[in-house]
């Protein structure tokens, strides 16, 4: 399996290369763990979801704890077959996971955000989950709904995609089940993310 993300980082100021900077050098403990190759458009991790979401959400918080307003576009991917098998992303947990019926999948889904450590960083994410190559994906899609809803980050429902919001560690490990729990374990899931902190509109 192929198991990754495309990250993109904006800060909405004129010191943006210090505020995405900032943000990078949050990766330097998941080097180990994590492909990671970075451009001039995005940063590619490559890996096994725990580390990944955890790279994502240390990422974005470290650039949180700053005062600029910032946002940060994430394309997640599990399952891709148009991708290589990689060994690094072997995930038993994610097996496991599925091996379970939608109810209990929800469960143990929200007893993980319950007990998700605290970040100290409140931030605001959007996103769509699209569970690919299934005939009955949208019972996968409600369940997820319902798991959303009953999170403690849920703030709407919106055309296209779900607004939660909430401290960093609640809302990315609301993420991270999402990815793992919703969808079958060797099918095609995808995650398209938005996320924002420190906007001036909600001042």
């Amino acid at each position: 399996m192929f198991i990754g993300a495309q990250v993109s980082l904006y800060p909405m100021t004129s010191d943006f290369v210090d505020v995405i900077m900032t943000g990078l050098k949050a990766l330097s403990p998941y080097e180990k763990d994590l492909r990671i190759e970075t451009d001039d458009m995005s940063t590619l991790m490559v890996g096994a979801p725990d580390p990944l979401l955890d790279a994502i959400r240390d990422l974005f918080s470290e650039a949180a704890r700053r005062p600029e307003h910032v946002t940060m576009h994430v394309t997640l991917s599990r399952g891709c077959p148009g991708e290589p098998d990689d060994p690094s992303c072997h995930c038993e947990a994610l097996v496991k996971a599925q091996s379970l019926g939608l109810e209990e999948r929800k469960a143990l889904a929200l007893e993980a955000v319950q007990s998700a450590p605290e970040q100290g960083v409140g931030i605001d994410v959007q996103f769509s989950l699209y569970v690919l190559g299934q005939d009955r994906h949208m019972d996968e899609i409600y369940g997820c709904i319902d798991f959303l809803k009953q999170s403690g980050t849920f703030l709407k429902s919106k055309n296209f995609c779900t607004r939660l919001r909430g401290d960093a560690g609640a809302v990315f490990e609301t993420i991270r089940q999402a990815f793992l729990r919703f969808g079958p374990a060797e099918g095609h899931v995808t995650i398209d993310l938005t996320a924002s902190a420190n906007s001036p509109s909600l001042r």
